[in-house]
């Protein structure tokens, strides 16, 4: 029995709707969810950090010494962090703050006419909410992707909050906490899911031995349908990077490429979670039969097997056969993934086309793995088609820009007839009045 679906598109001249259609995607009913956590949303924004650990009990199973993970249990996960992952988390940091360094934003200064000036300012969110989960796997390295670009963009204050662990006392991961420890991050929650959300958001009032919680302007990172429901929830309250759903990876190879790189691939990212979608598009049959054959080899043989065997055989998955490159391109446009991989024999210049895709992976020796821990790259990214709009996480995403508006009378003066003429346009006559007052020597 084949892992993927088989989809064929040769021959066919389809309309974006048709396409998007007709390709594999995961079916995430974020609306339920939302439904299903209203009330702990809700609760949490009513009676704080006594709700948030409540939920926890129910949800995780477990109720942590205290809301707060105290100073000397973070350095303690740090003291006993296993060394090689310590150079391995300190390599990702170094790699992930190189790139974001160069993401840093100077102000803007424009002169639009003699004496009339716009600056655009670039401020950090004063204060951030970071999410970590906990579930099928331990996530350090969200820890690197959200903390880095949050601190390279200045931001003065992160509260990052992660699950409580029933096998760790009731703190989060230490491997979490050691990389918090790592980067410095000191204000640490042990709460997970839709209440971790709600309490950075609404902020908690001194509960027991619980100390006050101050409200965040920004939340960000990944997390399962519950979490994506919670941020549509409080969206609008604070800002949200985006409504997370199964990690996804598009692979658009030809003839050329090596089936053995493309089934590890396919395979590395259903490890993730019963509901990942591995897509290969091509225009090779037999690069198709090659990797079904891997597959057969490879799938056995992985720590997940059960997990990635339903995620490949999963309606979110499969391989889509088309003409040639240009409707591959198409196709994988269409599809807009979180992590699309291109693997032809023109590599570089067909990756410099695609126009939707959260990060894409050129070459055969450029694995979305690599982007998930060291590239320097970061792995929070949009999915469930959003690529189409949306970007990954970034500095970018923790800075506002303000527009400073510096006229002198001059300026004004030349100005005046155009803004004059359209606040009279609009029915809005109070707005012209506002400027020529500024010349009426009556005052």
């Amino acid at each position: 029995m084949p892992y993927l679906t088989h989809t064929d598109l040769r021959g066919r001249v389809l309309s974006s709707r048709e396409l998007a259609a007709a390709l594999p995607r995961a079916e995430i009913d974020v609306e339920a969810a939302t439904e299903a956590v209203r009330d702990v949303v809700a609760d949490v924004a009513a009676r704080g950090t006594p709700a948030a650990l409540e939920a926890g009990e129910r949800f995780d199973r477990c109720r942590p010494p205290a809301l707060r993970v105290p100073a000397e249990v973070i350095a303690t996960a740090l003291e006993q962090l296993d060394p090689e992952v310590r150079r391995a988390l300190e390599t990702a940091i170094a790699h992930v703050r190189t790139v974001d360094e160069t993401q840093r934003r100077e102000d803007e200064v424009v002169e639009v006419i003699p004496g009339g000036v716009v600056r655009q300012r670039w401020v950090p969110v004063r204060r951030v909410g970071l999410y970590v989960p906990g579930g099928r796997a331990v996530l350090p390295s969200s820890v690197v992707m959200n903390g880095v670009p949050a601190q390279t963009a200045g931001v003065e204050q992160i509260v990052l909050a992660s699950p409580p662990q029933a096998d760790h006392g009731g703190w989060p991961h230490p491997t979490i906490l050691a990389a918090c420890a790592l980067l410095g991050v000191d204000e640490v929650l042990a709460v997970g899911g839709a209440q971790a959300i709600a309490l950075m958001t609404y902020g908690a009032e001194a509960a027991g031995a619980d100390a006050a919680l101050e409200p965040v302007d920004l939340v960000t990172g990944p997390g399962n349908v519950y979490v994506a429901a919670a941020k549509r929830l409080v969206r609008g309250r604070v800002g949200i990077d985006a409504e997370a759903g199964p990690t996804e990876i598009a692979i658009l190879a030809d003839a050329e490429a090596d089936p053995r790189y493309v089934a590890a691939d396919l395979i590395s990212q259903a490890e993730h979670d019963p509901m990942a979608a591995s897509v290969l598009v091509t225009d090779s049959e037999e690069l198709v039969d090659r990797v079904e054959q891997e597959l057969a080899l490879q799938v056995p043989q992985a720590l997940h097997a059960e997990r990635i065997t339903k995620a490949l055989r999963g309606s979110q998955s499969g391989a889509v056969l088309v003409d040639d490159m240009e409707q591959g391109l198409a196709v994988v446009d269409a599809y807009g993934a979180e992590h699309l991989e291109v693997q032809t024999r023109d590599a570089a210049a067909l990756a410099r086309r695609v126009r939707s895709a959260g990060a894409v992976f050129v070459g055969p020796h450029s694995p979305v793995s690599l982007g998930d821990y060291a590239a320097g790259s970061n792995h929070v990214l949009p999915t469930g088609g959003s690529a189409r709009f949306g970007g990954g996480l970034g500095v970018q995403t923790f800075l506002r820009g303000i527009h400073e508006v510096t006229y002198d009378r001059d300026a004004l003066a030349a100005a005046r007839g155009a803004a004059t003429v359209l606040s009279q346009c609009e029915g809005l006559p109070s707005h012209g009045r506002a400027v020529d007052i500024r010349f009426d020597p009556q005052g």
